[in-house]
């Protein structure tokens, strides 16, 4: 069968992120090595489906069945984001009918009048039961009417084996279930390499298949053969497995070191070649090349090039500036950008060209991006649907002299009215009719960047830190927070008066504020040691120290955020810790928030550190110059900053602490019919507005339609009437509202979902307190907004995230102390315990631990 697909079939997959809890069939790992994969969209899935579509819409080949879905902007994002193809109702086509192929109609069954349906475009025929009557008659109409691309999808429970050989008797493409598949032989799996080998022409005696392999660039490396065994091997593996014509199974760089990372596994349009893409360690030429068909040309001969170059650059040359001064190269790019406008002749275009793709593959090359990283953004971009205009941007177009007719340039008020008037409104999932995948699906966390990504961008940062100090603490704070009049990383105490000019109801505030969590906190002291005789002359004790020296992160970003330092320091203080260092963003004149510098002042804090994200973190935990090296470093801050703490933690050479994991803020609100929707609402929009990475969850108990539209309204109406409403609209957009019967359900679902803050806006609230086993801090009853935990109450607001909750605390004075334990033995205490540790020590075989008590034994005896 020939197909446009790369392969002769797609492979259904849970919606992202379950691909990642693939718990039988295929490893995402497998998957994402065949790319054409099949998804099933509902409503509470969109905004999950378009954060995995931004991430892998190169990676893989997603084709998805949109007829749950009642919003065509919905389906309409889905093609911006990279669907290959979407399967719309047979009666919703007109509305899609600008996308041309990448719009086809879904059917069910197995009636063979359904195949009436199919167009130009192809048809997907859902719940096709290759038991059912009809079939012999699909398969007859099918052959008849010729339409291609032609899916087939099997009924839970098919025979996959079977299907695929009705699905070839259709000319059809199969969608296959990918816990149904294996990459080896597996019993009542069906092998991938036995569908491809199915499928595929071999014109060899021997039925070796022709294989181009490819490197991520789609730069050939030679021409080996495969074999269903080899496939299956490659897949399994994820490496670079073919079928040698005279020794068997080759795994390539078995002997020479040169392996291969297995990417992608295609086949030709009439199904008589391989194609693997892979990620090549060393040559894969024997020979002193690259490939079999020689060396690299053109741009990805320029990325080995530079890659080279950059590592073994003489220190002072041009190259190694280029690489290390990103003024420099900034200036180059600029300059070869504004030649290339002002080439003339083809030859002159071509000559500038080549040196502004040489610079800007340089900058790429320096960051760490690779040219199959620049490819996929490309790829991506030819996908998109949604046309954004194209005027050029502000200072670029009044240096050429450019007067728009649109819109004004940023921040243009107009657009932004328009964009806001669009309702903000939570999605709902009503829990007597969704499934427990849907609830884990729509309860699922706002995507991060990927660890690996993240580690890329943060461990440069810190090394760079680490080797260079104050200074290039003060060259990141100059690059990300453009405060480029600052000489120095820290302010060290004590810290001007003119720095700390406040209102005097700002100061009265953050006085009670302070007072409130001393106390709180103070409270938590432990009043004296703790001593147990655990036996007669055995006394064990335990007593508290505090953490000498703390470092502090105090996020700047899209909010001030003075209570956080309160938060940090206040506890830092009671618990007695010599040395308090605050870390946090400057402005971009250079100077600190002044409620900031006044709660450092108050704690007693030494130093104040200039800077924020990893390069803050790393600057505690190894210290500089002028910056004191802490033992722990506590607060929240986004993904980076909890990355770096992560990685300092982990790093011996830093020798230091943390408190938690942190990411995004989040809430969940439980409400019942006595709950005030004003009060509820408010309670969603003050964690909404942190971010638009932000989560907030509303678990209606028992709620009627006109209980849940008059908290809709309210959170409408609110957020309108805020000045960070762009803000909530992103942090709304993956939030939702959960229908429940009963609190007791409520308190599960609450507890599976582990949140940050969880209020109960409920009746009879505090005795339902009993049923929390997850969460970082409870607000209870009516009164008690969030915002008094996170500003004046005493609690402490620095708390667990992302599900955390399950297993970590939120900051406490027990954060800023270690417990030190201690044993005293009495002789008749070594004489009590002394045989119990001698026959352990034995049983360990370490002789040294026996005979230390051994030995006190045989002096008490001699006395």
């Amino acid at each position: 069968m020939e197909t446009t697909l790369p392969l002769p079939f797609l492979v259904s997959v849970a919606v992202p992120p379950g691909l990642n809890d693939i718990k039988e069939g295929l490893t995402r790992e497998e998957v994402s090595c065949l790319g054409c994969v099949f998804f099933q969209v509902a409503p509470p899935l969109v905004e999950k489906i378009l954060r995995f579509l931004k991430r892998h819409n190169v990676e893989f080949e997603p084709y998805f069945d949109v007829t749950r879905l009642e919003s065509k902007d919905d389906v309409l994002s889905l093609l911006d984001g990279g669907a290959r193809k979407v399967f719309v109702k047979p009666e919703q086509l007109p509305e899609f009918s600008d996308f041309g192929a990448r719009v086809a109609p879904v059917v069910t069954g197995t009636d063979p009048e359904s195949l009436a349906f199919g167009n130009q475009h192809g048809l997907l025929v859902s719940d096709f039961d290759i038991k059912s009557a009809d079939v012999a008659k699909f398969i007859e109409e099918a052959k008849a009417k010729k339409i291609s691309p032609l899916f087939i999808k099997p009924v839970d429970g098919t025979d996959l084996e079977a299907f695929t050989a009705v699905a070839a008797q259709c000319s059809a493409i199969p969608v296959l279930p990918s816990t149904g598949l294996s990459s080896k032989s597996e019993t009542g799996k069906l092998p991938v390499a036995r569908i491809l080998a199915a499928s595929w022409k071999s014109d060899r005696a021997d039925g070796l298949l022709p294989t181009v392999v490819c490197d991520e660039n789609g730069v050939a490396l030679g021409l080996v053969y495969s074999s269903e065994e080899s496939v299956g091997e490659a897949l399994k593996t994820q490496t670079g497995v073919y079928q040698s014509r005279k020794r068997g199974l080759w795994y390539k760089g078995t002997t020479s070191g040169d392996t291969q990372e297995l990417l992608r596994i295609s086949l030709d349009c009439d199904s008589d070649a391989l194609k693997f893409v892979v990620k090549q360690k060393g040559r894969f030429c024997h020979l002193e090349q690259s490939g079999c068909f020689g060396d690299l040309k053109g741009i990805p001969k320029l990325e080995q090039t530079l890659l080279s170059r950059k590592e073994s650059a003489p220190a002072g040359s041009y190259t190694a500036r280029l690489f290390a001064d990103e003024k420099l190269l900034r200036a180059k790019i600029m300059e070869e950008a504004e030649e290339l406008c002002d080439a003339k002749t083809p030859e002159e275009v071509s000559f500038e060209a080549a040196d502004l793709i040489y610079f800007a593959l340089t900058r790429a090359v320096a960051a760490g991006v690779t040219l199959a990283d620049i490819e996929k953004n490309l790829d991506a971009k030819s996908w998109k649907v949604k046309r954004r205009q194209g005027d050029a941007k502000g200072k670029w177009a009044e240096k050429e002299g450019i007067k728009s007719g649109g819109p004004a340039p940023a921040p243009a008020p107009a657009p932004i009215k328009e964009v806001s008037a669009e309702k903000i409104t939570m999605k709902r999932l009503d829990m007597t009719k969704a499934t427990p995948a849907e609830l884990d699906a729509a309860l699922k966390r706002p995507s991060q960047k990927s660890p690996e990504t993240i580690m890329n961008i943060i461990k440069p940062i810190i090394e760079d830190v680490r080797q260079n100090g104050d200074k290039a603490v003060l060259s990141y704070t100059h690059k990300f927070e453009k405060a480029t009049s600052l000489t120095s990383p820290v302010l060290k105490a004590p810290f001007p008066e003119s720095m700390m000019q406040l209102p005097a109801e700002t100061i009265a505030a953050i006085d009670t504020s302070f007072e409130n969590i001393r106390k709180f906190h103070a409270a938590q002291k432990e009043e004296k040691p703790l001593q147990v005789e655990t036996m007669p002359g055995v006394i064990c004790s335990r007593f508290s120290r505090p953490i000498e020296a703390v470092g502090l992160y105090v996020p700047g970003g899209t909010a001030v955020l003075p209570s956080t330092a309160l938060m940090l320091g206040v506890p830092a203080m009671v618990a007695g810790c010599k040395k308090i260092v605050l870390a946090s963003p400057p402005r971009a004149d250079g100077s600190l928030t002044p409620e900031v510098v006044y709660v450092a002042h108050k704690v007693g804090a030494e130093s104040i550190v200039l800077a924020g994200g990893a390069q803050a973190v790393a600057a505690m935990a190894y210290g500089t110059e002028s910056i004191t090296k802490v033992d722990k470093i506590l607060g929240p801050g986004n993904q980076f900053v909890t990355a770096a703490k992560m990685f300092v933690s982990n790093d011996t050479n830093a020798g230091v602490g943390i408190d938690m994991p942190a990411g995004p803020s989040e809430v969940l609100v439980i409400a019942d019919k006595d709950a005030n929707p004003a009060f509820v609402a408010s309670d969603l929009l003050s964690q909404a507005e942190h971010g638009v990475d932000s989560q907030v969850i509303l678990i209606a108990v028992d709620l009627d339609e006109a209980h849940l539209q008059a908290i809709e309204d309210e959170l409408h109406n609110q957020a309108m009437a805020l000045p960070r409403v762009d803000i909530v609209r992103g942090s709304i957009a993956h939030s939702i509202t959960v229908q429940v019967k009963t609190v007791e359900e409520a308190m599960v679902i609450s507890n599976q979902y582990a949140p940050e803050h969880l209020i109960l806006q409920i009746k009879d609230a505090e005795k339902v307190v009993d049923q929390v086993m997850n969460a970082g801090s409870v607000f209870i009853g009516e009164w008690t907004p969030e915002s008094v935990g996170d500003y004046s109450a005493g609690v402490n607001h620095s708390l667990p995230t992302y599900g955390y909750a399950k297993q970590y605390s939120g900051v406490n004075l027990a954060s800023f102390v270690k417990h030190i334990t201690s044993s005293n033995l009495t002789a008749e205490g070594l004489k009590n315990v002394g045989n119990a540790v001698m026959q352990l020590a034995k049983v360990e075989e370490l002789e040294a631990h026996r005979r230390a008590v051994s030995i006190r034994l045989e002096h008490m005896n001699r006395q």
